[in-house]
């Protein structure tokens, strides 16, 4: 493995700097639905249905929010447009523990249309700081990146609101967006690099750059997306069943361990797999895993070898819309990528949720596995359909 690209990537100029800024900017984010959750629950005395249309409201907002605020950031620059969001996230979040349920609800989808896009920054941020070669490498550590703040937030979030109050968890979150904005502000890390050629106020027509082969890379994410909640539903459901519940920590410990030691071989090796092949991987190892679903260690084994590929299916999807979106519509592009990835949660669940109920955890892991391998089989025939009408341009991506 060539650890040299980590160190190329690292050793450019506001690198290292920018990834600390993104990766304490996510960790609010991570920490959100389960906080949320929480306070539904115990503090105003919902069901967790009543929790769960609250969180899709807020993901429903931020998938049709992403590509806009990315839009803004191409026009206005970074400055304006993360004030404004790091202003309206910090309100929402800081206000939630004294709204009543109703007012919350309401409240959600706007101020997930207007929540600070954290991860399309850092993956913009990214390609404006660090050349095309050696994007994979700096996106595989941005996907480990992601891994660690879920291992943390999630984490932080449950024992503050527990051990403290879900009021104190709620507003700690909107601090933490309010000290994320002002360092945005203040760093204001480069969205577009130097060695790009932008031309001032000139924006490419959507059909110009929104083509077969980025609808498919987008599906990809969506897919990817589809089969990861998919499958941690399947894992809570079979630990249920076994009666292991108390070891849901260790196996996402385990998935999380396995996903980013995946990214760090992904981005380390001279030649990876490309991104089709590393979804198809994704797709084809999950739906075995049903067969080895108890006891846990067991299902915790069955689980690696499709989360080693989750991080790489990431990052390969994010170095494809950085190479295929022109520099001028990027910050669009990776909203859209944003709402590919909350499309394929919001599928996920409910879809995985369904054949669950009807029938048993490892039937979960195949809805999840097959849900997933439907979107990358779509994903195929636009490759293929992009590559007969531009073969010169078709051979990098899929």
């Amino acid at each position: 493995m060539a650890l040299q690209s980590y160190r190329r990537v690292l050793g450019r100029p506001g690198v290292r700097t920018s990834m600390l800024l993104m990766f304490f900017a996510r960790l609010p984010i991570t920490a959100m639905g389960i906080t949320l959750t929480l306070h539904v629950v115990s503090d105003l005395g919902r069901g967790y249905g009543a929790a769960g249309l609250v969180g899709t409201a807020t993901t429903l907002g931020s998938a049709l929010g992403a590509p806009l605020v990315g839009r803004m950031i191409d026009r206005y620059g970074l400055r304006p447009v993360t004030a404004v969001c790091a202003a309206a996230s910090t309100a929402y979040w800081l206000s939630a523990a004294h709204l009543p349920y109703a007012a919350l609800l309401v409240a959600a989808l706007p101020a997930g249309v207007l929540a600070v896009p954290a991860g399309s920054i850092a993956r913009q941020v990214l390609a404006a700081l660090v050349p095309a070669e050696g994007r994979r490498a700096a996106y595989s550590l941005d996907t480990v990146s992601v891994e660690m703040t879920f291992m943390i937030g999630p984490a932080v979030g449950i024992l503050v609101s527990t051990q403290v109050s879900s009021t104190v968890a709620l507003s700690s979150i909107g601090v933490c967006f309010a000290l994320a904005g002002i360092a945005l502000w203040w760093t204001n890390p480069p969205v577009r690099g130097q060695f790009e050629t932008v031309v001032a106020h000139t924006r490419p027509p959507l059909r110009t750059w929104l083509t077969a082969r980025l609808t498919g890379t987008l599906l990809v994410a969506v897919g990817a997306l589809f089969v990861l909640v998919g499958m941690e539903l399947a894992m809570l459901a079979a630990l249920r069943e076994s009666g292991e519940v108390t070891q849901t920590g260790v196996l996402f410990v385990v998935i999380c361990l396995a996903s980013l030691i995946g990214g760090l071989v992904h981005g380390a090796v001279r030649r990876s797999l490309p991104q089709l092949t590393l979804m198809l991987l994704l797709t084809l190892l999950t739906i075995p895993v049903g067969l080895f679903d108890h006891p846990w260690w067991l299902l915790a084994l069955a689980l690696i070898p499709s989360n080693l590929a989750c991080a790489p299916t990431i990052a390969a999807t994010t170095e494809s819309v950085s190479a295929l979106a022109p520099a001028r519509v990027r910050g669009e592009a990776m909203g859209l990528q944003d709402s590919a990835t909350r499309a394929g949660l919001a599928l996920g669940s409910p879809v995985v949720g369904f054949v669950i109920d009807r029938s048993s955890a490892a039937w979960g892991f195949v809805a999840a596995g097959g849900g997933g391998l439907l979107f990358a089989v779509v994903a195929v025939v636009l490759f293929r359909w992009a590559a007969t009408r531009a073969p010169a341009t078709a051979g990098s991506v899929a």
